[in-house]
Order: C-alpha cells, then structure tokens, then sequence
C-alpha cells in the first residue's frame, strides 16, 4: 500500500472555493481510479488543504488546481506503512 500526502495553499479569499473544487473535483477524481482505497481531507486555519489518500500501487497523479485559487503549487509526497 502506498499514502499519499498531497497539500495545497489557498488564498484567504478564495479559500473555501478551492476546497470545494477539492472534494467536488479533484478528491472524485482519485476515487474513481481502481488502485483507490480511501481518502481524507484537512483543512488548515492558515488556509492549507491537505488530502491523505491510500492506494493499493503507485497512485495517479492528482488533478491541478484552477491557478487562480492557489498561492502555492500543490505538492505531493508518498509514504508506505511501517511495521513496527
């Protein structure tokens, strides 16, 4: 299994329009893939989303966010679970 951490940063103003294009656009978007297996996301007070997704295999890149509601770039990390 593979977790990917993706996080973007909005504008104070056009925050909430940004996490709705998250869950509305891009979080569907990934769920529609067959490797998917779950998906969670966070929001921030210092306007930050981040979305945790799970999947069985390297994950799909996601999809970009309207350049006009982000003050920086959406990054991406992956990570596999550790037993311990």
């Amino acid at each position: 299994m593979i977790v990917r951490m993706w996080e973007v940063r909005g504008y104070p103003p056009t925050f909430s329009e940004l996490l709705q294009w998250v869950c509305d656009i891009a979080v569907p978007t990934m769920e529609q893939h067959y490797q998917h297996i779950s998906t969670e996301v966070f929001s921030s007070t210092d306007h930050r989303i981040v979305v945790i997704s799970r999947w069985h295999g390297q994950p799909p890149d996601a999809p970009q966010p309207p350049a006009d509601l982000v003050a920086r770039s959406a990054h991406a990390w992956d990570f596999t679970p550790v037993d311990r």
